[in-house]
């Protein structure tokens, strides 16, 4: 698994990289009310966002840490948000995406850098 600065996580599965929002992410959110996600088509660069996430708190823009072509939204977010919370590193995932530049994934941090970089907050 790999992390952004903006708290997404992707896990790679041949080309295509599943893409969610942390933990930590998940806990600072608070209860997680609503996610809409991307319809499979769409094209994202890195950086872009891709997909919203509200909770009772606020709501947040989540953002592709990866360019690709999404070829599938968690549509089951609609109907369970609180998959965000419960498993946010699991089935609470967000989208896949075909990665277009296998070095972005490289580029990103491994569990230990991004735990360093969480704790620094």
């Amino acid at each position: 698994m790999k992390f952004t600065k903006d708290h997404e996580w992707v896990r790679l599965e041949g080309d295509i990289a599943v893409v969610g929002i942390t933990k930590h992410a998940a806990d600072q959110l608070g209860d997680v009310v609503f996610v809409e996600t991307p319809e499979a088509g769409k094209s994202v660069n890195r950086g872009d966002s891709f997909a919203v996430v509200e909770s009772v708190k606020a709501a947040s823009d989540v953002y592709a840490p990866v360019s690709g072509e999404v070829v599938e939204g968690n549509d089951a977010l609609a109907g369970g948000p609180e998959t965000v919370n419960a498993d946010p590193e699991g089935d609470g995932w967000f989208a896949k995406i075909k990665v277009a530049d296998p070095a972005e994934v490289e580029a990103l941090m491994d569990r230990a850098t991004y735990d360093q970089y969480v704790s620094t907050l």
